[in-house]
C-alpha cells in the first residue's frame, strides 16, 4: 500500500471516510435559519450563516460543513476559510458561520451544513456560484510551499504539455445534457463542462427523472449503484422476464467475457455476474443488455483506509484546532517511513493541550503539558483594615521578579495572579467609617415631628457608615397623651463606633368631649349654664366652645353661637316658658371639633309666679295636672272660688317630684338584622336598632359576653334607638353582639350576628396525581383560611414551561380534584389553583412543585387476566364418508369433515392399506374438510376407503365404499356425475 497523507490537528478530528455515515438520523427542525446559496466574484469574500435554537438543548450541538459529498471543511480552515460559532444568552441561539476569504474559481460547487444533537439530525445544502467559468482541474493543484495556496494538489505536472487554442464554446444547458445522456457518459460531461460535484448533481438528477416504463425483458433490473471494498467481491443480479433471451454484460461500453475474475451464473430466471478481487480499475459503469433493452449501474470501489499501527495513549479531547504547518510555523511534521513526528519549537504554556493525528483509517491522541519554572514567594500580601481617607499600599516579593507597590482606594478582596502560574496572592482590604446620623437635614424645630392622629408617619433619616451599621430604634418613657407620642431614639453601631440621635413625635387629635354641663339658674325664658374643660385637649390648646340646645321631646339640636365662646359659662335666651330643654357642649382646637358632651339634665324655664293648672274651675276635689317635665320638683296650691271671689290658697307642705309613667322596654330589630349581617373587610358598618321604653332606657352592649372597647366599635344611644358604627370593618369585629335595654326592673334583650368576611387563602398541597395521554389529574386540599365565609369554588390555571403564560382552564369548580384534558403532546405544564368565596379569588395561588410532561405515548390499557380455555380435543368426524358410485374415466372425490386440536395428521387408506405417493390420488385438507380425489378411476379402483385422523389426544376413522362402473355409452349421464347410495 502506498503512503497516504496524514493530517495533524489539535483535539478531535474525523477521517474523510467517516464523514458519510451509512445510516443517517432522521431529519428534525434544529436549524431555525439555514444557509442560503449565493454567488461570489473571484477574490471577494462571502459568509454563510446557520442558526440553532438551544432552548431545549442541554449542550452545544455538533455542526459540520462539507463541500461536495464527503470533503470536511473543518480540516481546511486557514487563510481562505474560517469557521466561527457564537452563543446569545438572551435569545439562547447558537450561530455558526463559514467565511470564505478571497474566493477562487475552484471554490464553486455544492456545500452542505449538518447539525447533530444526540438522536436529532438536520442538514441543509446550498450552492456557491462564481462569476467566472470554473475548471475542475484547478482543484487538483499543489503549489510550492510558502505560497498562499500551499498544500493543494496539482496533477497537471503528470500530463504532457500541449498548447490548446482557447475556443469559445456556446452556452449550453448541462442539466438537459445530463438528463438525455447515458450513465457511462456522466464523467465525460462533468470533465468537459467543469462540474465539480458530479455525485451531488446526479442525486438531484435522479429525483427529477420520471418513472420509467415497465420493462418487457427484465422482471428486476440492477440497482442504480453498488459499493464494495477494495479486494472484496460483488454480485450483480437481474431477473429476466423471458429466460430464453440472450444476455450480455458491459463495462464502460466494452463487453465482458467470462474469466476467473468475472464469473457468470444462471439460477432460474436470475442472471448473476460475480466480480472477484475488486480493484480501483473496477470502479466503472456497468450495463447488461437483454435483446434491445439495457439497464445500467455504477460500481464504487472503496479504498481501504490507512490504519495507525502504533497508537498514542488516549486522552479526552478538549479542543479541536488544526495545527498549522508551514515554513514560518513553530509546528513541523517530520516523516520517517511509516513514522510521523510533530516537532514544536520554542514551546510555551499556550502549547499545552491534546494533540491528535488523523489518518483515513483512524485517529490517535496524546496530551502535551508544558510546565513553567517554580514560583518562590518571599513576602506574601497581608489583610489590612483602615479608616476611610487613610492611604493604603500593598507590597509582595516573589521570584522570578518583584511586584511594585500599588495604591488602592476601595475595600474588597484583591488577588494578584501571575500569568502562566496556578498560584495567586490574595489580601483583604477592609475600609471602615464610623456611623453618623444627620438629623439636621430634616429641618425640624426642636427635632419634633407633629402629626394628626390617624395619618401614616414615615421617617427617612440619612445615615452613613462603613460597613453598613446596624440600626436600632428605641422609644422613650411612655407619655400620658397618645400611645404613639413620645421620644424616639435611633442607635447606629458598626465595628468603627456608635452614633445616636433623638427625635420627638407628637400626635395631635381633636379634643375629648367635655363633661355634661350644669344649669344652676333657670329664668322665665333663659338659664345660666357652666361646664368644665375636657380632660384631654388633643395635644393642641382649646380655642373655644360651641353650645347647642333642644326641646326634650325633640331630636333636633340647634346651635346657639357661631363665634367660639372662650369662657366656660353661657346664658341661653329666648326659650319658651314651661317647655323642658336640654343643652350640650362642643370643644374646638386647631385640629377640629370634638364629639358632643352628654346632654344636661332637663330644665323648665319658669317665672317666679304661680301658673293655673286648669283654666276653668272644677267642681271636683280631684284634678290631674298634665304636661309637666319629668324629674322636676313643683309646688301645688288650691283655691276655692264662689260668687264673692277666691279664697286664700292652701299649699302642700313639701315639693312634689314629677316622674314619667314607666313603659316596659321593647327592642324592635329590623328585618335585615334578624339574619346574619355580612360585610367585607374594609367596609363601614352602620346599624340602627330602634327600641321603646319610658323613662329613657339604659342601653348596654356585649360582644361574645365581653364589654365592647370604644376604640374598636363606636356606640351611640338616643331615647329611641342605638347605633353601632365601625369605620373600617376587620375580621376581629365578627361575633355575636348582645343588646340589653333596661328601665328600672324591666329589661329586653336582642342578639345581632355580625360576620366580616375577607378573601380566602390559597389551597393547600396541589399535587399531580396521574398523567396519561393528554390528561393530567390534580388533587388539592381546601385552604386553611376560608376568609370567614364558605368556599364557593376554585379556579384552575395552566402554564407551558417554555412561556410560563397562565391560562384559565376551569372557573367556579367546587370539588378538590379535577382532570385537565386536551393538553399538547410534548409540552410540560405547571398548574396553579385559586380559592374563591363570596369576596372573590384569593390573592395568591398554590402552584404545583413539579411539572407534568405530556409524553408521546399511547394509552396503556390494563387488560384483565383471563384463564385461557383449553381447546384441545381428540379427533372427531363431524361428517362421515358416504358410499359413492363412480364412472370409469371420470374423476371421483370422497369428502368428510373432522374436528380436532391440535391439528391432526390425516391418513387415507384403500382396503386398509395406506395410500402414499400414488399419482392416481390427490389429497386435500382445508378448514377441517378432507378430500380424496381419484383421478380417472377404473373398475379396479373400487373398494373400501378409510380416512384416519391422528393427534396426541387420540385418533378416529371413517369408512366408505367406492364402486366404479364401466364407461358410459351414448346418452349416459354427463361426465363427472356421480350417485350416492342411500
Amino acid at each position: 500500500m502506498g503512503r497516504k497523507d496524514s493530517v495533524w490537528s489539535l483535539g478531535e478530528g474525523q477521517a474523510p471516510e467517516d464523514l458519510e455515515p451509512i445510516d443517517t438520523p432522521p431529519l428534525s427542525t434544529l436549524l431555525i435559519e439555514k444557509p442560503q446559496g449565493g454567488s461570489v466574484d473571484v477574490g471577494a469574500d462571502i459568509r454563510f450563516t446557520a442558526k440553532v435554537e438551544a432552548k431545549d438543548l442541554l449542550r452545544k450541538p455538533a455542526v459540520k460543513w462539507f463541500k461536495g459529498k464527503w470533503m470536511d471543511l473543518a480540516s481546511k480552515t486557514g487563510k481562505h476559510l474560517q469557521l466561527k460559532e457564537t452563543f446569545d444568552r438572551l435569545t439562547k441561539v447558537h450561530t455558526f458561520e463559514m467565511l470564505i476569504i478571497k474566493a477562487k474559481e475552484n471554490y464553486a460547487g455544492n456545500y452542505r451544513c449538518e447539525v447533530t444533537y444526540k438522536d436529532k439530525f438536520d442538514s441543509c445544502s446550498f450552492d456557491l456560484e462564481g462569476s467566472q467559468s470554473f475548471d475542475i482541474r484547478s482543484a487538483f493543484k499543489r503549489s510550492s510551499e510558502g505560497q498562499e495556496d500551499a498544500g493543494e494538489l496539482d496533477f497537471s505536472g503528470l500530463l504532457k504539455h500541449r498548447e490548446h487554442k482557447q475556443e469559445e464554446l456556446p452556452e449550453v444547458d448541462v442539466w438537459e445534457i445530463l438528463k438525455n445522456a447515458r450513465p457511462d457518459e456522466y464523467e465525460k460531461i462533468a470533465f468537459t463542462y467543469g462540474i465539480t460535484d458530479l455525485r451531488g448533481l446526479l442525486r438531484r438528477l435522479k429525483k427529477t427523472k420520471k418513472e420509467e416504463k415497465k420493462s418487457e425483458a427484465f422482471a428486476k433490473k440492477l440497482d442504480t449503484a453498488y459499493q464494495v471494498d477494495k479486494g472484496g467481491k460483488i454480485r450483480f443480479v437481474v431477473d429476466l422476464a423471458d429466460p430464453t433471451v440472450e444476455l450480455k454484460w458491459y463495462k464502460n461500453g466494452q463487453e465482458i467475457r467470462s474469466t476467473p475474475k468475472y464469473i457468470f451464473e444462471h439460477k432460474g430466471t436470475q442472471r448473476i455476474m460475480v466480480i472477484n478481487n475488486c480493484s480501483m480499475l473496477d470502479d466503472a459503469a456497468y450495463a447488461v443488455a437483454a435483446g434491445d433493452e439495457k439497464c445500467t449501474t455504477e460500481l464504487f470501489v472503496k479504498e481501504l483506509p490507512v490504519k495507525i499501527v502504533k497508537t498514542i495513549e488516549a486522552v479526552k479531547t478538549t479542543n479541536g484546532v488544526e495545527v498549522p504547518t508551514g515554513v514560518r510555523s513553530r509546528y513541523r511534521v517530520k516523516c520517517d517511513g511509516t513514522k510521523h513526528y510533530l516537532v514544536i519549537d520554542d514551546a510555551s504554556k499556550d502549547d499545552t493541550g491534546v494533540y491528535s493525528i488523523m489518518a483515513t483509517g483512524g485517529t490517535s491522541e496524546a496530551r502535551v503539558q508544558v510546565e513553567l519554572k517554580p514560583l518562590k514567594i518571599f513576602q506574601n500580601l497581608h489583610d489590612i483594615t483602615l479608616k476611610l481617607g487613610e492611604p493604603l499600599k500593598l507590597h509582595c516579593e516573589i521570584s522570578p521578579g518583584n511586584v511594585e507597590a500599588t495604591s488602592l482606594h476601595d475595600s474588597g478582596n484583591y488577588t494578584f495572579v501571575l500569568e502562566g502560574y496556578s498560584q495567586s496572592l490574595s489580601a483583604k482590604i477592609h475600609v471602615i467609617d464610623p456611623p453618623r446620623v444627620y438629623l439636621d437635614t430634616l429641618n425640624l424645630p426642636d427635632n419634633t415631628v407633629t402629626i394628626v392622629a390617624g395619618n401614616k408617619l414615615r421617617l427617612e433619616i440619612p445615615i452613613s457608615g462603613e460597613p453598613a451599621p446596624r440600626v436600632v430604634w428605641m422609644k422613650g418613657e411612655r407619655v400620658t397623651e397618645r400611645e404613639d407620642s413620645g421620644n424616639y431614639k435611633i442607635v447606629l453601631q458598626n465595628e468603627a463606633g456608635e452614633a445616636t440621635g433623638s427625635l420627638k413625635v407628637k400626635v395631635v387629635d381633636i379634643p375629648d368631649p367635655p363633661e355634661a354641663p350644669l344649669v344652676p339658674v333657670v329664668g322665665g325664658d333663659w338659664c345660666s349654664m357652666i361646664w368644665e374643660p375636657p380632660g384631654y385637649d388633643g395635644g393642641s390648646p382649646i380655642l373655644g366652645y360651641f353650645v347647642e340646645r333642644k326641646k326634650k321631646q325633640s331630636s333636633r339640636w340647634m346651635r346657639l353661637n357661631f363665634d367660639l365662646i372662650k369662657e366656660v359659662t353661657f346664658d341661653p335666651k329666648k326659650m319658651i316658658e314651661g317647655v323642658p330643654y336640654e343643652v350640650r357642649i362642643f370643644a374646638v382646637n386647631a385640629i377640629g371639633v370634638s364629639k358632643p358632651s352628654e346632654p344636661s339634665k332637663a330644665f323648665l324655664p319658669l317665672a317666679d309666679e304661680w301658673v293655673s293648672a286648669n283654666k276653668e274651675p272644677t267642681d271636683k276635689t280631684k284634678y290631674t295636672v298634665t304636661g309637666l317635665p319629668s324629674m322636676v320638683k313643683i309646688l301645688v296650691r288650691v283655691k276655692a272660688i264662689n260668687a264673692a271671689g277666691s279664697s286664700t290658697p292652701r299649699t302642700v307642705q313639701h315639693s312634689i317630684l314629677v316622674k314619667e309613667v314607666i313603659e316596659p322596654p321593647k327592642i324592635r330589630i329590623p328585618r335585615h338584622l334578624k339574619q346574619t349581617y355580612t360585610r367585607k373587610v374594609g367596609e363601614a358598618v352602620n346599624l340602627v336598632v330602634p327600641f321603646l321604653g319610658k323613662p329613657r332606657p339604659k342601653v348596654s352592649w356585649l360582644k361574645d359576653g365581653q364589654p365592647i372597647e370604644p376604640a374598636h366599635v363606636s356606640i351611640r344611644n338616643t331615647d329611641c334607638d342605638s347605633i353601632i358604627f365601625i369605620r373600617k370593618a376587620a375580621r376581629s369585629h365578627s361575633g355575636k353582639y348582645d343588646m340589653k335595654v333596661q328601665v328600672e326592673n324591666h329589661a329586653d334583650t336582642a342578639i345581632l350576628d355580625i360576620q366580616i368576611v375577607d378573601l380566602p387563602g390559597p389551597p393547600q398541597a396541589v399535587n399531580i396525581e396521574e398523567v396519561w395521554g393528554g390528561n393530567v389529574a390534580l388533587d388539592w386540599s381546601p385552604p386553611k383560611d376560608n376568609g370567614n365565609a364558605p368556599i364557593a369554588g376554585y379556579t384552575i390555571q395552566k402554564a407551558d414551561k417554555k412561556t410560563m403564560e397562565w391560562y384559565t382552564c376551569v372557573e367556579h369548580y367546587h370539588r378538590t380534584c379535577i382532570t385537565i384534558t386536551d393538553l399538547v403532546v410534548g409540552n410540560e405544564y405547571f398548574f396553579r389553583i385559586y380559592s374563591e368565596n363570596m369576596c372573590g379569588l384569593s390573592e395568591c395561588a398554590t402552584q404545583t412543585k413539579d411539572c407534568a410532561l405530556i409524553v408521546k405515548e399511547g394509552l396503556q390499557l390494563k387488560t384483565p387476566q383471563y384463564i385461557d380455555h383449553d381447546f384441545k380435543e381428540a379427533p372427531r368426524f363431524t361428517q362421515p364418508l358416504i358410499n359413492t358410485f363412480a364412472v370409469a374415466g371420470y374423476n371421483a372425490t370422497l369428502n368428510c369433515s373432522v374436528r380436532a386440536n391440535p391439528r391432526p395428521k390425516m391418513i387415507w387408506m384403500k382396503n386398509k392399506i395406506a395410500i402414499i405417493d400414488d399419482p392416481r390420488y390427490r389429497m386435500f385438507s382445508n378448514q377441517g374438510v378432507c378430500t380424496l380425489e381419484v383421478r380417472k378411476p377404473n373398475p379396479y379402483d373400487g373398494g373400501l376407503y378409510t380416512c384416519k385422523a391422528v393427534n396426541d389426544l387420540g385418533e378416529a376413522q371413517v369408512d366408505c365404499r367406492l364402486e366404479v362402473k364401466g364407461e358410459c355409452g351414448h346418452g349416459a349421464a354427463a361426465p363427472g356425475g356421480m350417485w350416492h347410495l342411500p
